[in-house]
């Protein structure tokens, strides 16, 4: 996936439905600078959701592109995709 264009977020579920985020460490880097500020308001709406509605709002993530952001569901497990397990580990949370 990286190849086609950077991964910048990372959302995990734990099994308590509870969502965690994880963003590009360089998010200012790899984000074009005219989509910076979308991205950016986009994430702090995630996380504002994911206190109130986290299930719904994993379900809408896993599904929608919005604007120039692009979501891939990786699948039940993120432990069964090494690759993106080693990445998100370099990722923060917020």
């Amino acid at each position: 996936m990286s190849h086609i264009a950077p991964v910048v977020l990372f959302v995990l579920k734990d099994g308590e439905g509870s969502l965690r985020f994880f963003v590009h460490p360089e998010l200012h880097a790899v984000v074009p600078e005219n989509d910076f500020s979308y991205i950016q308001t986009l994430l702090q709406d995630y996380h504002e959701r994911a206190k109130l509605h986290s299930e719904s709002l994993f379900k809408k993530i896993s599904s929608l592109g919005v604007g120039p952001l692009v979501i891939h569901e990786a699948g039940p497990n993120i432990s069964e995709y090494p690759a993106l397990l080693e990445m998100c580990s370099s990722f923060v949370q917020f």
